[in-house]
C-alpha cells in the first residue's frame, strides 16, 4: 500500500516541500529510506520503529519503503520523522491516508513516541500561505513562532499518538492561537541604560546620529574608557522592531535554532562574536548553509570588539554585507541568499598597549607597531564605517562628580522624531542606505555648507566613498535638527565622525 504526505525543509531561509512517500510492500521485512537522506534522516529509521513500537501501534512484519522528494535536494535533520511514521501507521491500514493527504507534517521522534521541536516552523508556515495546505502538525515547543502566521491552522502535538488520534478523528486538538498583533504592542525592557554612561558626551551623541540614520560606527580609545559598556546600550535607543521586521528576523533565528520558545522576537537583535570567529562564522555558510552573525544581526546590531584581533580576511568578508546588505552564498548546485541590513559597531584600541591617545599613560608602542597595528583593518573596509568615533578616557571626576545624563528613553525620543522627520520626504530607506540619486533628491546644501564639503575633501584628501558618507550623516544630523536643508553646522560635525587621516589605514 502506497501512502503520500508532506513536509517541508529549508534551504537558507526558503522553505522546500518534501512529499513523503511511504510504501508497505511484500518481501522480507526491512526499512529503506531513498531521496538523497543525510545521516540524520537514514538513522530515522530506528527512532520512528522504536517510537511506533513504544506508541502501542502495531508495525507488521512488511517492506517498508520510505521515499524524499524531490531527490535533487539533501535532507537533513529529523524533520520527517514524524511523517514517516504517520505515513507507516497508514500504510498497515491503521489510519485513513486520506487524513494525511490534507495536511502538513513536521516533527522529530524521540524513541518513547514523544514528537520533539525543530528548526525552521516559522518559515515553512509561511511558505504555506502560498500553497493549498492550510492545516500545519508541529511539536508543541513550535506551535507559539508557526501561529504568528495567519490564515494557517497550527496544530500542536506532543507525541505520535496525538498526531493519530487527531487525524483519525478520536481526539480534538484545537488550533493554537497566537495573536501577531499582541505580540507586536509588547513592550521592550531593558537591563543596561545610557543613564549609567558617566560623561562622553561626544560618544554618545555620535550614536545618537548613527542610529538616528542607520549609520554604521567605530569606537576608538584606551581600554576601560567605556567602549563596550557605549556599544551594549546602543540597542535600548533604536526603535522597536516592526511587524514585518520581526517576523523576518525571527524567522533567521528560527532556521538557525537560536529562538528558544518565544514566539516572535522584539528586542533588536545584539550580537557580539569573538574575535576568533571565522569567516563562515561570521558570514554563513556550511555544506547545507547557515545563517552566520551578520545575518543573525539583521535588523540590530553586530558588535565586533577589538575590532583588529579579527583574522583579516575575516574582517574583509563584511565588505559586501555592508554595501549590499545581503550575503550570497554559492554551492555546486544553487546559491543561497541572507539578508544582513545591521548596523556595525566597532571597538578597538587606538595601539597595541592601548595607551596612545590617554594622556594619563603613556604609550609603549613605536611609530612602525603602530603602523602595523593600524593597518590590519583596511581602507576599503573603514571607508564602509560611517562614522569614526574618538572615546577618551573618563578623568576621576567625572566618575565620581559629574551629574547623571540623559536616559535612553529620551535620547530614544529624539531618534525616533529624526526618523519620522525622514518619512516625511517619502523617503523609502535609512539615510545609510539612500542611493546616488536619492543623495541627489534629499540632501540638498546650502551654498555655505557645499563650500565647507570642498574645502574639506581637499584638505583631508577624502575618497569618494568618504564624500557620499559625510553627506549621508550630514542628513541625519540636519533631520534630528529638523532641517530641509543641510546647514555648514551639520556638515562640520560630520567631518569630525570622518577625520581620521586616511594615510594611516592603507
Amino acid at each position: 500500500m502506497l501512502v503520500r504526505t508532506t513536509s517541508y525543509t529549508t534551504l537558507g531561509l526558503e522553505a522546500l516541500p518534501v512529499e513523503v512517500e511511504v510504501n508497505a510492500g511484500r518481501g522480507l521485512p526491512g526499512f529503506a529510506i531513498v531521496g538523497l537522506p543525510d545521516q540524520a534522516v537514514k538513522e530515522a529509521k530506528e527512532r520512528v520503529r522504536t517510537a511506533i513500537v513504544n506508541s502501542q501501534y502495531h508495525l507488521p512484519s512488511q517492506r517498508f519503503t520510505v521515499n524524499l522528494a524531490p531527490a535533487d535536494i539533501k535532507k537533513e535533520g529529523g524533520v520527517f520523522d514524524l511523517a514517516i511514521a504517520l505515513g507507516m501507521i497508514a500504510a498497515s491500514g491503521q489510519l485513513d491516508p486520506v487524513q494525511l493527504a490534507q495536511v502538513v507534517v513536521l516533527g522529530e521522534l524521540g524513541l518513547d513516541g514523544s514528537v520533539r521541536p525543530i528548526h525552521g516552523a516559522l518559515p515553512i508556515a509561511q511558505a504555506l500561505r502560498h500553497t493549498r495546505y492550510r492545516r500545519l502538525l508541529v511539536p508543541a515547543p513550535n506551535a507559539p513562532e508557526a501561529a504568528v502566521v495567519e490564515g494557517i491552522d497550527v496544530i500542536a502535538v506532543t507525541s505520535l499518538g496525538d498526531a493519530v488520534e487527531f487525524l483519525a478523528g478520536t481526539r480534538t486538538l484545537p488550533p493554537y492561537l497566537r495573536s501577531r498583533h499582541q505580540l507586536a504592542q509588547a513592550v521592550n525592557q531593558y537591563e543596561v541604560d545610557f543613564v549609567d554612561v558617566k560623561g562622553q558626551g561626544h560618544a554618545r551623541r555620535a550614536i545618537e546620529v548613527a542610529v538616528a540614520g542607520n549609520h554604521h560606527v567605530l569606537l576608538i580609545g584606551p581600554p576601560g574608557s567605556g567602549k563596550t559598556m557605549l556599544a551594549q546600550r546602543i540597542s535600548t535607543i533604536q526603535p522597536d522592531l516592526s511587524l514585518e521586521e520581526a517576523i523576518e528576523t525571527t524567522s533567521i533565528h528560527s532556521v538557525a535554532g537560536l529562538l528558544n520558545g518565544a514566539p516572535l522576537l522584539r528586542q533588536r537583535p545584539f550580537r557580539a562574536p569573538h574575535h576568533t570567529s571565522s569567516a563562515i562564522a561570521l558570514i554563513g555558510g556550511g555544506s547545507m548553509p547557515k545563517p552566520g552573525e551578520v545575518s543573525l544581526a539583521h535588523h540590530g546590531i553586530l558588535f565586533l570588539d577589538e575590532l583588529p584581533e579579527f583574522h583579516r580576511d575575516v574582517l574583509e568578508s563584511l565588505r559586501q554585507p555592508l554595501e549590499e546588505g545581503s550575503v550570497r552564498v554559492a554551492r555546486v548546485k544553487r546559491s543561497v541568499t541572507f539578508p544582513a541590513r545591521f548596523m556595525l559597531v566597532g571597538a578597538m584600541n587606538p595601539c597595541n598597549c592601548g595607551y596612545l591617545t590617554d594622556p594619563n599613560r603613556r604609550c609603549r608602542c613605536s611609530s612602525t607597531q603602530i603602523q602595523r597595528y593600524l593597518a590590519r583593518i583596511s581602507g576599503p573596509l573603514l571607508d564602509r564605517i560611517d562614522l569614526h568615533v574618538d572615546v577618551p578616557a573618563v578623568p576621576f571626576e567625572a566618575l565620581t562628580h559629574a551629574p547623571s545624563g540623559e536616559t535612553s528613553a529620551q535620547i530614544r525620543a529624539r531618534v525616533i522624531k529624526a526618523q519620522k522627520w525622514c518619512h516625511k520626504r517619502n523617503q523609502k530607506h535609512a539615510n545609510a542606505q539612500l542611493s546616488s540619486k536619492e543623495l541627489k533628491a534629499y540632501c540638498e546644501m546650502t551654498p555655505e555648507a557645499f563650500n565647507l564639503l570642498k574645502s574639506a575633501m581637499r584638505e583631508l584628501m577624502l575618497s569618494a566613498r568618504s564624500y557620499t558618507k559625510i553627506l549621508k550623516i550630514s542628513r541625519t544630523i540636519a533631520d534630528l535638527a529638523e532641517s530641509q536643508r543641510i546647514q555648514p553646522e551639520h556638515i562640520a560635525e560630520a567631518i569630525q565622525y570622518r577625520s581620521l587621516d586616511r594615510q594611516l589605514w592603507l
